[in-house]
């Protein structure tokens, strides 16, 4: 018998969340996804969840039926209530979310499978014949205690990764700085006389840095961070001015590989926004025919970001208030 879902200081008999039901943007459904299109060639989707939304001990339990019973264990054996709601909504969100693209009519979360990479990357692993050929889905999970997000592509990797606007780093930022991050960016840092800025600033360039180790594939240990640098062309030309100085389109970023030509700076483009006002996200991908037609590699992207609660609302908050587009992909 499956054990139940419980966290403390929720209230019983309480098994809906309040809904503020816009016609135009949200559904609610106890069992149902809505379906959507895969992505095009040149497009990003995101969806994230905030875990302070998910308040439903039955919507809860909703998620742990449609995780296998490894997965299960490994959630409800992990120590606090945020880290095992946060690592809960994670796997329900990447499993709803790929299901919504429906492909080859499977949409049912719970018989999706995963399999990792070589540096421990999940992957779909698609049940198809030999002769057929692999749905050309990607994807990528990021979370925190406080929100939790996953990024979808067609026929390109993808790196995301989000963090706390406001969250706070117990080291000196330069001394850290100076023991992940190459002498680039630790002078562009360093130059930032604030200390509340260049925080800010040290957390998006994190960021990206992580949502770029993803796209390869590679993790922090394939790729460490000294091995290459984020470089904001805008805000190296504009002499060391914040990102927030500058609009998005004034700002191109752009990286340096140190050690592998082979991860060309011209093969990967980046988008770098706040979401819910509280969130950085950084998304990192991989141009479409990289080595093959210009034109085509260096076409601008599009993003479309939805806020979703699994099996209960979905929003589309692209062009809202909920996002914020720093630089980058819009």
């Amino acid at each position: 018998m499956q054990a139940p879902f419980r966290l403390s200081g929720m209230r019983r008999g309480v098994s809906k969340m309040k809904l503020h039901c816009f016609e135009r943007t949200f559904f609610h459904s106890s069992s149902s996804l809505t379906p959507i299109q895969l992505p095009s060639p040149m497009e990003t989707h995101l969806w994230y969840v905030k875990p302070s939304e998910v308040k439903s001990g039955s919507l809860l339990n909703q998620y742990l039926d449609i995780l296998p019973p490894c997965e299960r264990e490994n959630v409800l054996q992990m120590r606090g209530e945020e880290l095992r709601k946060s690592a809960l909504l994670a796997r329900a969100l990447v499993r709803t979310t790929i299901a919504r693209y429906q492909i080859n009519s499977h949409s049912n979360p719970r018989s999706l499978k995963f399999r990792k990479n070589l540096h421990g990357k999940p992957e779909v692993q698609w049940q198809f014949r030999d002769d057929q050929h692999p749905p050309p889905l990607h994807f990528n999970i990021s979370h925190t205690t406080s929100l939790v997000a996953c990024g979808v592509t067609t026929n390109a990797q993808i790196g995301i990764d989000v963090e706390e606007k406001h969250r706070s780093i117990k080291h000196n930022i330069l001394s850290f700085a100076r023991r992940y991050f190459s002498k680039h960016e630790v002078q562009f840092l360093a130059a930032i006389s604030d200390p509340q800025v260049q925080r800010m600033e040290f957390i998006k360039l994190w960021t990206l840095k992580e949502a770029y180790v993803k796209a390869l594939g590679k993790g922090f240990s394939g790729a460490p961070f000294k091995t290459f640098t984020i470089r904001f062309k805008g805000v190296m030309e504009g002499g060391f001015n914040t990102l927030e100085d500058l609009s998005p389109k004034a700002s191109e970023i752009v990286v340096d590989s140190f050690d592998d030509l082979a991860d060309l700076t011209s093969n990967w483009q980046f988008s770098l926004l706040e979401l819910a006002n509280s969130h950085y996200a950084a998304i990192c991908t991989e141009k479409h025919g990289a080595g093959s037609d210009e034109g085509k590699r260096n076409a601008p992207g599009k993003l479309t970001v939805w806020k979703t609660v699994p099996f209960l609302e979905d929003e589309c908050v692209s062009g809202t208030a909920a996002v914020k587009i720093i630089c980058g992909v819009q």
